[in-house]
């Protein structure tokens, strides 16, 4: 399994407007990368695209870990992390076990590239401490008959972590992990109107919106979000490119 680790980065889908909702409705039982109280219907499937589609960079709306070079105390590391989770999830492959288990799926009504099933207890434990049989999320994809299948899993970290504190979980060396940054939203989340508001060709909201400033957000009338959840990373144990950073 060593050559596992060798592989490129994986990181997180966005549960991006989710949880910016659940921060707005005062949910204080759950960090932020555990608030998802908004319904389907609140996530334009437009949005939704975006943030998961294609590979993550750095960028007006986002912000990675540094790079670092890898080493053999990284491999061996990356490689444990690898046969754990796949050990500890395998059973999900049923989804429906993964929900009788308290995964909840992201966006029910919402086609998706990679779907999330997240269970906010282990989103809470991952405030605290890391464990590697406790991912935030299971990553599924779908097939054209609608059949879901278990490509891996989500760990996430706190967005008060340095790059340290993201290497002692998942070495940065292996994989790059990623954080949504200053993003501007409509202040109502189910208006689907304020959602399809252009200006030169390009959303006016969102994670394709060239907006990313507060000064900008508050003249269009928007709500800004400085981060959006909590520190991501994918591991898509089940796939032959582990740490791919085209997954999401």
């Amino acid at each position: 399994m060593f050559g596992l680790a060798h592989r490129s980065v994986s990181l997180a889908g966005a549960l991006l407007v989710v949880g910016v909702a659940g921060a707005q409705s005062g949910d204080r039982a759950a960090p932020p990368a555990a608030r998802a109280d908004v319904p389907a219907d609140a996530v334009p499937h437009a949005a939704t695209d975006v943030a998961m589609a294609g590979a993550l960079r750095d960028g007006s709306h986002m912000r990675l870990s540094p790079a670092r070079a890898a080493t053999g105390r990284d491999s061996l590391r990356a490689d444990s992390i690898v046969f754990i989770l796949r050990d500890a999830i395998a059973k999900y492959r049923d989804v429906r076990l993964a929900e009788a288990d308290g995964f909840r799926m992201f966006a029910p009504g919402t086609p998706q590239r990679t779907y999330h099933f997240t269970k906010w207890e282990n989103a809470v434990r991952a405030e605290l401490t890391f464990d590697a049989a406790r991912p935030t999320s299971l990553l599924y994809t779908r097939d054209s008959a609608g059949r879901f299948h278990l490509i891996g899993a989500m760990y996430t970290a706190p967005v008060r972590s340095s790059d340290d504190d993201l290497d002692a979980r998942v070495p940065l060396g292996i994989a790059r992990w990623h954080l949504h940054t200053d993003i501007c939203l409509p202040r109502h989340l189910r208006d689907r109107t304020e959602w399809a508001r252009t200006r030169n060709g390009l959303p006016l909201f969102g994670p394709a919106s060239p907006i990313a400033t507060e000064d900008e957000c508050r003249a269009v009338g928007g709500r800004f979000q400085k981060s959006v959840f909590n520190w991501m990373v994918h591991a898509n144990v089940f796939t032959d490119d582990v740490w791919s950073e085209h997954s999401h």
